[in-house]
């Protein structure tokens, strides 16, 4: 016995036999409160017995006889395993017709030829002593019939042979087991093990059927080639007659065996320990099942119940020990037993009779926490006899718990089926009993639960990309979670492709090996969630493989292909390209496009081509490598199937034609030799065709040929082999020459005064010695009728496609003289041109002055000057003057209009205000109408007294009572801004926004606040605001603003252009400037002038 131990060691290794310790133990533990025992151990020493000795004698057998060869091994304790093999220590092969048993011995269904040998050994391997036995080896010889008959012709004189039959055929017959039934039984649990062997020529087949019902499934399985059926952990309803069935081509056998499945005792319900205290009534129930039924019996203390010291408050009734009032002395350890023929059963059961007061096993104050909407199972394991009342309370002063709210286990436990955050706080559990009272508290804390609330989602990338899984968490403030990536269920490869980040994972570069599912899991001491993503790796297909042509016709062949790997995005179409390696090496031209569910085409051929395949897989993604080429295919030669493309007939001269086709490709001339037939005759003229065979060309030049007539074309291919179809014809034209007319009856109607519309009668066809490509107008400005000044002539043209006789000429200049001539154009060129028109257009409304300068500002006057506009466009009638005066707001006054005879270039402006800013809009009339103004602004100045009374204050200033005054001033102006400064930091207001625009720079314009720009006060033509910088200079002159006259395109050319009807697609006006506003409008900052006003 090892030291404070029950355990039993037996050592043999200093010396000693097993066989003197074999037998039956049992160990006993016992104190003053009882016994109890163990089951029975069975000790039994290991046995690997040697092989009797036995004379084996050699076997003959002949071809197609069945054979056993017996094993027999020696019993060993535990049974050894069997398996054959030969003198090289190779197993010897088995098949469904040779085969090893269940008991070891080796079944021939057939012998044949080749199971001749002197080498079959059976072994026997003893696991538990580490040892091999080997039987003797068993010789085998199989005879066939030819060599049967060649050994008894050897023996017998010619009369005695008699015919030996031939190895014929044999129905089945059974090795094992013998007979047509027997029988088995198993115990419940065990694995069943049923065999059959047959013999037979052919092999027979064995099958196996349950009489009366089916096979277990999940449980059933087939051994040894089907001979062997196999059934795990079996019961009482694996009980039955089980048929094997040996079939070959002549017949069958069959056996039955009947199955009995008996059963060691097994628990139905096994004895548990009872406490009980003094006074209280119990029972022990020891329930066992098998087959045959065990018998119950009971012991106490180790001690038969019959012989046990008696205790009134016992009674035995059965498999149940029924206990009444027991006291403390009815304390005992008691054994069930349960027996049948096959096994039995013990089991311990302690009664203790207890009196003991309420203990709270749960540690004080235990903190649980669990998560919002989930169970909260608060524990108050107890021990006391008699057994304790459980009652929880919440809080310190909480009333009892009670209702469906909560589930109150018999282990004392508390559980609060779904936890809400209002079920937080303490709770209290109190155990009670006769004996006592005893409470203990636990807290419960509620966590809000953790979610994903971005999470990650199915992901398409292509191959080399970079894609992100997002999976952004919402957790309880107090718990710290883990995120935790995985790959298809298991980590991450270790690859720096792979980035981790806090709320996402980033694969960079992917490859396709990253394919797969990728889960986010989130975890907390609390709880786990997670959420999973598809991540698709796609790419181009990879390239079609082992092309095959299959079918060769003259003019059509099949070609058949094995796709590759889609790249996980399916093939929408294969494209077909060839290769012509006799016109056109190392050139692939398509050839045509199949759906991609078809991987078959049968391919159009031509004649004289030397074809090569590839074929090019498409998905979405794009477009695979093309496949290795096919093997060529060299097709026979024929007459062209076609004639060139694009024939025309064209003259380059005025006395040729040109006939010019787009020849064959190398594939289509269909043979060797290409030629060209060129055919022509004159239209309505010749009745015979003349024609000319040329080399592989494109062109064909026809000489002395009229001027522009027209020609019947036809060009024709040829080959060695013949011609191709009768070509069609097609009308061409010998050489163009120049127009031989002019347009007659050139009108001009002048619409106004930059728009007119030019007539003119078409040229007769035969004139224009071409085609008719329409009709070009050159026009000229000869002179200003305002001026009688000539300038630079620059000429403009205006082309007016087809045959058009009329169009219009825009952008003209208002009151001036020009002159135009019309030409008609064909290929060849412009013809001569008519005589000049003389048109003139009518007045206009005049440029914006060319400048506006405003001097000699006094208090009340200003003095105005201007230049005439640049483009008076007619004789100026007078100019109008509009001006307003400008306040310290910014705001304008009323407008004032002066008419000024057109003669003038200066006025003076008297009785106007001192010191104060005025606006000036300024422009020109003809007799059509006013033209665009200019705009200028200027200041008369301030008042002589006040600049007296200013110069008298500085000399004053040179006082010494002024200068103390003045330093007096400035110490309380110096208070003032400290006392605003405070305030200010206090959030305090001062209106400093009034003084500000009283005493504002002159040079810093208002800003507006909605866009920052410059406060508007504007002229009429735009209202832009007047901006810092863009001041009028010192020389208050304004430039003349340049004009935005536009010449509109009606004609084709740089000049214009016109509807296919000749009208104008447009409209030329000058831009004219709005009048001035009325109303109050946004200024400027005060002058200079202005700011010395107020400061004074």
């Amino acid at each position: 016995m090892k030291p404070n131990s029950g355990t039993l060691v037996i050592n043999i290794m200093n010396g000693g036999k097993a066989e003197a310790y074999e037998g039956v133990y049992q160990c006993t533990a016992r104190n003053e409160r009882g016994a109890a025992i163990s089951n029975n151990i069975v000790v039994r020493p290991s046995r690997s017995p040697l092989w009797t000795k036995e004379k084996l004698e050699p076997n003959h057998v002949r071809e197609g006889d069945s054979l056993v060869l017996h094993c027999r091994p020696p019993v060993g304790l535990p049974p050894p395993i069997i398996f054959w093999m030969d003198n090289a220590f190779q197993r010897l092969p088995q098949s469904e017709r040779v085969s090893q048993g269940l008991n070891g011995d080796l079944y021939f269904s057939n012998v044949q030829p080749e199971d001749t040998r002197e080498d079959y050994i059976c072994y026997a391997r003893f696991n538990h002593t580490q040892t091999i036995q080997q039987k003797q080896p068993i010789s085998v010889k199989v005879f066939s019939m030819d060599s049967l008959n060649d050994t008894i012709a050897a023996n017998l004189s010619d009369t005695d042979i008699f015919g030996a039959k031939p190895v014929t055929e044999r129905q089945p017959v059974l090795l094992t087991p013998t007979g047509s039934t027997s029988t088995k039984v198993e115990l419940r649990g065990n694995v069943l093990l049923l065999e059959c062997i047959a013999a037979g020529l052919p092999t027979p087949v064995i099958r196996w059927i349950k009489e009366g019902g089916e096979l277990p499934a999940n449980r059933t399985f087939f051994e040894n080639f089907k001979k062997t059926l196999k059934i795990i952990d079996v019961s009482e309803a694996d009980s039955g007659n089980y048929k094997c069935i040996a079939r070959n081509a002549l017949g069958s056998v069959h056996h039955v065996i009947s199955v009995t499945v008996k059963a060691a005792p097994y628990w139905i319900t096994a004895p548990r320990n009872l406490v009980l205290s003094p006074g209280e009534d119990g029972t022990l129930i020891c329930r066992a099942n098998g087959n045959p039924k065990p018998s119950i019996s009971w012991l106490a203390n180790g001690v038969p119940i019959a012989i046990a010291p008696e205790d009134p408050s016992r009674k035995v009734d059965g498999d149940t020990i029924i206990f009444s009032h027991v006291q403390e002395r009815s304390s005992a350890v008691y054994q069930c037993n349960a027996s049948n023929e096959y096994g039995y059963l013990l089991a311990n059961a302690f009664v203790n009779v207890l009196a003991e007061p309420p203990r709270i096993l749960t540690p004080a104050n235990k903190l649980y926490q669990v998560i919002a909407d989930s169970p909260a199972l608060l524990d108050c394991a107890y021990f006391g006899s008699p057994k304790p009342e459980i009652e929880w309370f919440k809080g310190v002063k909480g009333s009892i718990l009670r209702g469906n709210e909560y589930v109150f286990h018999d282990n004392g436990t508390l559980e609060i089926p779904v936890a809400q955050k209002n079920n937080a706080g303490t709770y209290t559990c109190v155990a009670r009993n006769e004996l006592g009272k005893i409470q203990n508290e636990v807290q419960l804390e509620i966590k809000d639960p953790t979610m994903i609330i971005k999470q990650p989602e199915y992901k398409v990338i292509q191959r080399y990309g970079q894609v992100s899984f997002e999976c952004i968490i919402k957790h309880d403030s107090t718990l710290l979670p883990t995120v935790t990536w995985l790959k298809d269920n298991d980590e991450l490869p270790d690859d720096e492709r792979f980035l981790v980040g806090k709320d996402n994972l980033t694969i960079m570069n992917v490859t396709d090996k990253d394919d797969g599912t990728y889960t986010c899991i989130v975890n907390t001491t609390l709880d786990s969630v997670s959420a999973s993503a598809v991540l698709t790796v796609v790419a181009r297909p990879n390239p079609p493989f082992d092309l095959e042509l299959t079918g060769q016709l003259e003019r059509s062949i099949d070609l058949s292909w094995l796709p590759g790997d889609e790249n996980n995005s399916p093939v929408t179409s294969f494209v077909i390209e060839f290769e012509d390696a006799l016109h056109e090496p190392g050139v692939w031209r398509y050839q045509t496009e199949v759906p991609g569910s078809q991987t078959t085409a049968q391919l159009k051929l031509s004649p004289y081509v030397n074809y090569s395949f590839r074929v090019i897989a498409v998905n979405r993604i794009g477009r695979s490598q093309p496949s290795e080429p096919s093997e060529q295919y060299l097709t026979k030669s024929a007459s062209p199937d076609e004639n060139p493309a694009n024939v025309q007939g064209i003259g380059s001269e005025p006395d040729n034609l040109v006939i010019t086709w787009e020849p064959l490709k190398g594939f289509q001339s269909n043979g060797p030799g290409l030629q060209y037939k060129v055919s022509w005759r004159q239209k309505d003229v010749d009745d015979e065709w003349t024609s000319v065979i040329v080399a592989n060309v494109s062109k064909y030049i026809v000489s002395g040929t009229p001027t522009f007539v027209p020609y019947e074309v036809k060009v024709q291919a040829l080959n060695d082999l013949g011609y191709a179809p009768e070509p069609s014809e097609v009308i061409g034209h010998s050489g163009e020459d120049l127009p031989m007319v002019a347009p007659g009856n050139v009108q001009v109607h002048v619409i106004n005064s930059t728009l007119a519309k030019v007539h003119w009668d078409p040229v007769p066809l035969k004139s224009v010695r071409g085609h008719l490509q329409g009709y070009k107008v050159y026009y000229w400005k000869v002179q200003s009728l305002s001026r009688r000044s000539r300038r630079h002539v620059e000429k403009k043209i205006l082309t007016f496609r087809g045959n058009k006789t009329f169009g219009m000429l825009p952008g003209l200049e208002p009151y001036s003289s020009y002159k135009l001539n019309v030409r008609v154009v064909n290929g060849k060129g412009e013809g001569p041109a008519s005589p000049d028109k003389v048109f003139k257009t009518p007045e206009g409304v005049p440029s914006s002055p060319s400048f506006l300068k405003i001097t000699n500002p006094t208090l009340d006057s200003l003095t105005l000057e201007w230049g005439s506009p640049t483009h008076p466009n007619g004789v100026l009638t007078s100019y109008t003057l509009k001006f307003q005066p400008i306040n310290n707001t910014h705001e304008l006054g009323p407008l004032v209009e002066i008419r000024i005879p057109a003669n003038e270039s200066s006025l003076i402006l008297k009785n106007l205000n001192y010191s104060t800013r005025y606006k000036f809009y300024f422009n020109a009339q003809t007799s059509v109408g006013s033209g665009s103004q200019i705009t200028e602004e200027a200041v008369t100045i301030m008042d002589e007294g006040k600049i007296s009374m200013a110069s008298r204050q500085v000399d004053i200033a040179t006082q010494g009572w002024f200068i103390g005054l003045m330093c007096a001033v400035a110490l309380l102006i110096l208070i003032l801004l400290i006392v605003c400064f405070i305030r200010r930091n206090k959030g305090g207001k001062y209106p400093v926004k009034e003084k500000e625009d009283a005493h504002a720079d002159p040079e810093i314009q208002p800003m507006k606040e909605d866009d920052g720009t410059f406060g508007e006060y504007s002229d009429a033509e735009d209202h832009k605001p007047l901006k810092k910088g863009s001041r009028t200079p010192s020389d208050r002159t304004v430039k003349k603003e340049d004009s935005d006259d536009s010449l509109v395109d009606y004609g084709e050319g740089v000049n214009g252009q016109f509807n296919e009807d000749g009208s104008f697609i447009g409209q030329y006006s000058g831009k004219k400037e709005k009048e001035p506003a009325e109303g109050n409008e946004s200024s400027e900052a005060p002058s200079p002038v202005n700011a010395m006003n107020s400061f004074v």
